[in-house]
């Protein structure tokens, strides 16, 4: 893999690096995409399984999908690109990771300062005391999971259309985007707002962008550099080069 000259030039040097991921990172994991040919909405409609209000009129329908879900999820593992966000964090002194995913493959890579900007699908909470559960069981008898202390229906802790964010985590990533000099914009379709302003925050303060994605996307005519291809080939060779780079300067 040969990178820019620009790239290579800020590999070398960079302190701090902000990322945003996407469903494409996991998808090299073996989790399905959500907006591709094969993607799971192309399955089930949206408004079925991602709203509140269609939650409270079919829980059974909505938990049983995320169980399986979450079934899925648990049995991938992380990816070289996940592993190698993690080594990142450890190269620069500023490092933080804004992600879209909720399937918690950057937790278990070993990534420390992540921002899951969608929630996270192994956590869960009670929509009346808003209490956090960490282990969930939905049995074919207990299809509606609820609050040993209130009694409340328990929902998957993931953002749902027309929900806002988890408060403060879009504003830390905004912040990380604005100070960062290198922002990778890795798997990600880049049309889901808020985080697909991302990029755009980062650039109007002046860090190099770097899309790695399998194709092109909304954002290629915006930032400096695409690099097409696969995250788990891309990112442990731009890792590497880093590396020995650095090894040489000091």
């Amino acid at each position: 893999m040969i990178f820019s000259p620009k790239l290579q030039s800020l590999l070398k040097t960079i302190e701090s690096v902000c990322v945003l991921t996407g469903a494409g990172i996991s998808a090299e994991s073996g989790v399905a995409t959500f907006r591709g040919t094969d993607g799971l909405w192309s399955k089930l409609k949206p408004e079925e399984l991602a709203d509140f209000h269609a939650f409270l009129k079919n829980p059974d329908i909505v938990w049983e999908w995320y169980n399986q879900r979450r079934q899925i999820i648990q049995e991938v593992k992380p990816n070289p690109a996940h592993v190698a966000l993690a080594q990142l964090e450890t190269l620069v002194n500023d490092f933080t990771l804004a992600t879209q995913n909720i399937d918690n493959l950057h937790f278990r890579a070993g990534s420390k300062n992540v921002l899951e900007l969608h929630g996270n699908i192994e956590r869960s909470y009670c929509v009346d005391c808003g209490k956090f559960v960490a282990d969930v069981v939905v049995t074919p008898e207990k299809k509606i999971p609820h609050c040993e202390r209130c009694g409340g229906v328990i929902r998957p802790d993931v953002v749902w259309f027309g929900e806002l964010l988890p408060e403060g985590v879009f504003e830390k990533a905004t912040e990380a985007a604005q100070r960062c000099e290198l922002f990778l914009a890795v798997g990600t379709s880049a049309v889901v707002y808020p985080a697909a302003g991302l990029p755009l925050a980062a650039r109007e303060h002046g860090a190099y962008i770097v899309e790695i994605n399998l194709e092109r996307t909304e954002i290629s005519h915006m930032v400096n550099e695409t690099i097409l291809g696969k995250a788990g080939e891309i990112l442990p060779e731009l890792i590497s080069f880093m590396e020995h780079k650095r090894r040489r300067t000091v």
